[in-house]
Order: structure tokens, then C-alpha cells, then sequence
């Protein structure tokens, strides 16, 4: 337990650290990688590059400190980091290589204002934080385990069938290469994948929905192209789209994440995505449409026909299933894109436009797509007088949702 003395320190300093976070953080990565170059193997370098990563672990920690008195306000938070670290396969003995390197860069960059109270300080915050994150993981792994079919750490998968969803988007069909069952999964769920990335010299680790309900066989995932070429965002989505084929062999850790439908109610979901956001709507919407008295509202925007991934199997869905309504947005429709047949409105997704649609009682709203997509359609829903409660989001990388 931390004294009331070490949580006023870490309040007290704690805007000091956030004037100089993405120093601090910075520091601390360049240590890190200098001491463990193994860890870039864990790490996602197009994030490094980008800076993504530096401002979202300065974010984390300032928000840690500021709620140092009820950590409990930040479970959504601790949950979401704990199924990320589960799916990369974070250990209990990466935290003190983690400690001992962030507050060496926060002496380095803070100098002589790092006195030896406000070192020790963070550093007991720091592993009480730690515990908290290694006992909910220790619980994750534990669970994936004991699952029949399930597994700890990096199993190989045979790539069964790769499959064109549009132009920007392919489909792998993964089954396990030791023949076993695969787990059951939460539909929304996300695996991560790992592969060799010849122009860094390292393995690579992205997390991609689960694209189907669970079958207790294989796992298909749909993995967008990341536009500009492999350097620095699309190192393994290019790779995947151009090298990884039927037969070839690939690395997935057990299905994660808090982003899920509850499959044991009954009252609606709307499912609103953008772009390769609908991902883990379709496993979602699968699995909800078994109870033929659930009522499903789907919105999707994309930018036309071209990319527009599933568009026929969604239309066919929503032509066959009463309790189902499918509302799709192109902002940039084709020439021969036809209204009321490829898509329901011009432009962007408008919430507002469809609140007739969207409304519904008891309902949960489930939004999934590029995050300035999110925090406009997070926003749309709440005003129309819905609860933070109800609205649930997924973020992969990076969580830069809140600013």
C-alpha cells in the first residue's frame, strides 16, 4: 500500500512530469532499446518512429499520477493495457527492466529537481502499479490456458485461405499447424500475430480483429494495406498482403481484449465502424443474429464500393434477417456506385441523420474505426442522450482516443 505521503509527492509532481513527459518518455525508450535491443522484437517500431508510442505512455503515466488517490477509476483503462500486454506476451520480469529505465530518464531529464524523495516516490507508485497490471495478467494468461484449445505464448497457424474483401482488404483464414482445437473467443475480440520484418531485422507483433464467430477450428482475421508503401505504418500489413500466402506459416498468441458483445443478453447493439473497423463488428454481428430476437443496428462508412469490404455477404444478411438493419455511408461513391443499392447515404456517417435508426431501448453501442472517426461518432451517440456506460470503443496501438 502507498503512504499518503508518497501519493502527495506523485500528485505534487505530476504536472512537473507532464511538461516534460515526451522528453522523460523519450529518454526512457532510447535506454531501454540501448540496454534490451530485444524488446524492439515486442515493441511496435512504426509507433516508435511516429512518436505515437512516447505521447501515449507520458499520457498514461500523467493520468496514473492524477488518480493516485482511486485507482479504481481507471479499471477500464488497467484492463484494456492488460489484455494488450497478454496479447504480446509481457512477463512479470519486463517490469523491473521497465522501472529501473523510466526512472533513470526521469533523474536524466529532470536533473537536480529529481530529488532522492520524488525518485522514490514514483518508484513505489510504479510498482504498485505493476502489481496491479502482473496480477490481472497473471489471471488473463491462467484463463487462456485452462481453455479448451487455448494456449500461452506464440502457436503456429497455417494460413488456409487468403481471400480479397476489396481493394484495400484480405482475409486469412488461420488454422492451428499441430491440428488441435483452437478457444472459443468473446465476439470482438482481437489476436495478435507476429511475424519477421526483413527491413528492420525484427519480429513485429500486430493485433487484428477476429473477423467470424468462433468455430472452435480456425481464426480469420482482415487486415487493411496501410497506405505509403512498408515505411514506417505498413511494415506488416504489406507483408502479410504480399508474402503471406496459402500454406505459409505464421505466430498468433490466444484471442484478447475487452472489446466484446455481451452473448448472454438480449437487448439490442448498435455497431457503428468506419473504414476496416468492421472487423470485429462482423463477429459480432454473427454471433448476435443466433438469437433470432435480438435486434441489430449496423452503420458503416467507407469511401465507396472499391473498399468497401463484405459489402455483398452484409446486404445479404440484412435481406435475410428481419431483426437486422444495415445502414451503409460512402463519402466518395463511384460512378457506378448506386444509391439504395451499393449504399443508403452520401457522405460521411452522420448519427444525427439516422437517430431514428440508431435509438434504441437498453441498446449498447459498439464503435470501432480510425480514432478521429471514433471521438466524432463517441461524441454523436452521447448527444443524443446516451450513457458513457453504453458506448464501448476499440483502440489498437497506442491509445490516443483521449487528448
Amino acid at each position: 500500500m502507498l503512504t499518503q505521503r508518497t501519493k502527495d509527492i506523485v500528485k505534487a509532481t505530476a504536472p512537473v512530469l507532464a511538461d516534460h513527459g515526451y522528453a522523460i518518455i523519450k529518454r526512457f525508450y532510447t535506454r531501454l532499446f540501448e540496454a534490451h535491443p530485444e524488446l524492439k522484437n515486442v515493441f511496435n517500431m512504426a509507433h516508435q518512429e511516429q512518436g505515437q508510442q512516447q505521447q501515449a505512455l507520458a499520457r498514461a503515466v500523467y493520468a496514473y499520477a492524477e488518480n493516485i488517490e482511486d485507482p479504481s477509476s481507471l479499471g477500464a483503462v488497467l484492463k484494456n493495457i492488460a489484455n494488450k500486454h497478454a496479447s504480446l506476451g509481457v512477463l512479470p520480469e519486463h517490469y523491473p527492466i521497465v522501472g529501473e529505465h523510466l526512472l533513470a530518464a526521469i533523474k536524466e531529464v529532470l536533473g537536480d529537481a529529481a530529488t532522492e524523495d520524488i525518485i522514490s516516490a514514483w518508484a513505489q507508485a510504479y510498482g504498485n502499479l505493476a502489481d496491479v497490471l502482473m496480477g490481472m495478467e497473471c489471471q488473463l494468461y491462467e484463463g487462456s490456458a485452462d481453455k479448451l484449445g487455448g494456449w500461452t505464448g506464440w502457436r503456429t497457424f497455417v494460413v488456409r485461405e487468403k481471400r480479397l474483401e476489396s481493394s484495400i482488404i484480405t482475409s486469412f483464414v488461420l488454422e492451428p499447424a499441430d491440428g488441435g482445437p483452437v478457444a472459443n473467443f468473446e465476439p470482438g475480440q482481437y489476436i495478435s500475430i507476429g511475424v519477421n520484418v526483413p527491413a528492420l531485422g525484427l519480429q513485429q507483433i500486430r493485433q487484428y480483429s477476429l473477423s467470424d464467430m468462433p468455430n472452435g477450428r480456425t481464426y480469420r482475421i482482415s487486415v487493411k494495406r496501410e497506405a505509403g508503401g512498408p515505411q514506417p505504418a505498413g511494415y506488416v500489413s504489406n507483408l502479410l498482403h504480399d508474402h503471406v500466402n496459402v500454406g505459409d506459416e505464421v505466430k498468433l498468441a490466444a484471442p484478447y481484449g475487452n472489446f466484446h458483445i455481451d452473448v448472454n443478453a438480449s437487448t439490442p447493439i448498435v455497431l457503428i465502424s468506419g473504414g476496416v473497423g468492421l472487423t470485429p463488428m462482423i463477429s459480432m454481428l454473427k454471433r448476435a443474429l443466433q438469437d433470432p430476437n435480438r435486434k441489430v443496428v449496423f452503420v458503416h462508412g467507407a469511401r465507396n464500393s472499391a473498399v468497401h469490404a463484405m459489402r455483398d455477404r452484409l446486404r445479404e444478411t440484412a435481406a435475410t434477417n428481419a431483426n437486422f438493419h444495415l445502414v451503409i455511408f460512402y463519402n466518395e461513391p463511384l460512378p457506378g456506385d448506386v444509391h439504395g443499392r451499393d449504399y443508403d447515404y452520401a457522405g460521411f456517417v452522420d448519427i444525427g441523420q439516422i437517430k431514428q435508426a440508431v435509438l434504441q431501448p437498453d441498446a449498447d453501442y459498439y464503435i470501432c474505426g480510425p480514432i478521429p472517426f471514433m471521438r466524432m461518432q463517441h461524441d454523436a451517440v452521447k448527444n443524443l442522450g446516451v450513457h458513457e456506460a453504453r458506448i464501448h470503443y476499440e483502440v489498437f496501438g497506442p491509445d490516443l482516443f483521449a487528448e
